[in-house]
């Protein structure tokens, strides 16, 4: 896999270099890789601003309209995410129409319900709930305890939830299960401090690099 960073100029660039029908991205690039090769791209939006690492496959080397070599890249699945918190944060609002921020960071996290147990990481994030990457969902409705890793705190937090909606390996999609969270007022008021703290860190480029995978 080739690395390679990206920093943009400001948030406005990136509505320049991603094309949302075809869900690539132009890299400029003064050696771009071959077609076909997988690319992990080290993105970051204006000076100081949201990192993100974005993978995908070369679709094709290519010239911009300014005549600049570079490089198509196909995103792929796991990104969707990432580049919806994106293009919420260029347009300077959250684009999700359920009118909540979905975190896109990857926190380690384990699941114990009565059907079993599993240990895996988070796609995203808020205060109502999280994504838990798995390729063997909890059925929809179980009641499930959570363990959440969050960077800088030394032990985890403890939630409880319930599954709201899987996705399956064969669906083409991200394969795991949506959790609604369940808490008293004081447990989610004391997570949406902890969640508003990641956004800051998010925003700033500050979290360790496991968590924006």
């Amino acid at each position: 896999m080739v690395r390679i960073e990206l920093q943009l100029a400001d948030k406005a660039e990136w509505s320049e270099i991603f094309d949302r029908q075809g869900f690539t991205v132009f890299v400029s690039h003064e050696a771009p890789p071959a077609a076909g090769e997988r690319v992990r791209l080290d993105l970051t939006v204006g000076a100081g601003g949201p990192r993100v690492i974005l993978r995908g496959d070369v679709l094709s080397r290519a010239f911009a309209d300014a005549g600049r070599p570079g490089f198509t890249l196909k995103l792929g699945r796991y990104e969707r995410e990432k580049v919806n918190y994106l293009a919420g944060f260029v347009r300077g609002g959250m684009l999700d129409l359920r009118e909540m921020r979905r975190l896109p960071i990857r926190l380690p996290v384990a699941c114990r319900s009565e059907v079993g147990s599993r240990a895996g990481h988070t796609r995203d994030i808020n205060e109502a709930g999280l994504f838990v990457v798995d390729e063997h969902p909890f059925p929809e409705e179980t009641d499930v305890q959570i363990e959440l890793g969050v960077p800088g705190r030394g032990e985890p937090i403890a939630l409880v939830g319930r599954v709201s909606h899987t996705v399956l390996v064969e669906d083409e999609d991200v394969p795991g299960m949506g959790i609604r969270l369940e808490l008293s007022e004081a447990a989610r008021a004391e997570l949406k401090g902890v969640v508003d703290e990641l956004e800051r860190r998010f925003s700033i480029g500050d979290l360790p690099e496991e968590a924006i995978q």
